[in-house]
């Protein structure tokens, strides 16, 4: 009979652990105002270099932005947009994860924003009722 010795315990560590695929991968992105900015197509981290060893007790890495853009083809057909046409929102900008993620920005300043604008001001706009608030 094999005998198992027991793991070390984890570190505490400051600040909140997210699991990215369960917290903010495909979630909707708010500005400051509540207005669609995008959606989490990825996450940038902070990593060693390519072919670093990782010593034991070294920091885990951390999210340094949120990463979206063009990917509906890549889900289709598989692969992955060029990391050049990726646009990246800074971790800093983030206020808060929920069901949605909000930023401390406004979005209209976002290059991630320009599809909800457009489909907002192209499409939306057009259809009877549109255009005003339906709250």
């Amino acid at each position: 009979m094999k005998t198992y010795r027991p793991l070390a315990p984890v570190p505490p560590i400051a600040g909140r652990i997210l699991d990215a695929q369960l917290h903010l991968l495909d979630r909707q992105v708010l500005d400051n105002d509540g207005v669609p900015v995008t959606t989490v197509d990825d996450v940038e981290l902070s990593a060693p270099e390519e072919e670093t060893v990782i010593a034991p007790g070294t920091p885990a890495p951390i999210i340094t932005a949120l990463l979206t853009g063009p990917v509906l083809g890549t889900r289709i057909f598989g692969g992955r947009p060029p990391s050049s046409r990726l646009v990246r929102i800074p971790w800093k900008d983030v206020a808060d994860v929920g069901v949605v993620v909000r930023l401390g920005v406004s979005g209209e300043n976002l290059e991630s924003g320009w599809v909800e604008r457009w489909i907002r001001d192209k499409i939306i706009a057009r259809i009877p009722g549109g255009r005003h608030d339906p709250r």
